[in-house]
């Protein structure tokens, strides 16, 4: 086994340990994240009933307005202030962080802190 394949089974090992806990509701919905080398991804989902509320990316319009675009802490702030706001806008107040699996470091950890600036309580 490559590093490359032990690094993806190791995580998906911390994957799996973090779902057994965290759990969306449509009160308290989950925050997931997945990072990219080129885009960070997230998505407030609500576990009941499989369906995404709010999704923000480094891909949209949007978050490069906000002065983030690609892979980076600065992109990862914008997608995590955009997400905030659009829950905030839908009247969701609270979210279950899924890490995903990655470390709480780096662009995971901006993408938070900014999500809970935009006024979202994880």
């Amino acid at each position: 086994m490559n590093t490359t394949t032990l690094k993806a089974v190791r995580r998906a090992r911390r994957k799996k340990r973090i779902r057994k806990t965290v759990y969306g509701t449509p009160e308290r919905p989950r925050l997931t994240v997945f990072r990219s080398l080129k885009h960070i991804y997230a998505q407030l989902v609500d576990d009941t009933t499989g369906r995404t509320l709010v999704a923000a990316d480094t891909r949209m319009k949007d978050v490069g307005d906000l002065g983030g675009r690609g892979g980076n802490v600065a992109a990862a702030k914008a997608v995590g202030k955009l997400l905030g706001t659009k829950a905030v806008a839908k009247g969701i107040q609270q979210a279950a962080f899924d890490r995903n699996g990655y470390k709480y470091h780096g662009r995971v950890k901006a993408l938070a802190e900014a999500a809970r600036e935009a006024g979202l309580k994880i």
